[in-house]
């Protein structure tokens, strides 16, 4: 079985409403955080009948065509199995 997992963040320099004020509250909250980066994690299993270089690819392709907005995030993909 071949799983990915896909990391999805934002760019440098794009704003990042959620992590600022996660970071606000766990100032609030008695924790000296210097910054907080909000993200999204994907787990997609790919079966058995893939290989790794075409479950890159298909990947890859998942991430261009959907899971990631290009303009504004990086993604990072690693795959297990």
């Amino acid at each position: 079985m071949v799983v990915a997992e896909v990391v999805i963040e934002l760019k440098e320099g794009v704003a990042d409403p959620e992590g600022m004020n996660t970071k606000k509250a766990l100032n609030l909250l008695g924790w000296d955080v210097e910054g907080v980066k909000s993200g999204k994690i994907f787990e997609i299993d790919l079966g058995e009948d893939i290989d790794e270089d075409e479950a890159r690819e298909e990947v890859e392709e998942m991430c261009k065509r959907l899971l990631a907005n290009p303009v504004i995030q990086t993604y990072d993909i690693t795959l297990e199995g």
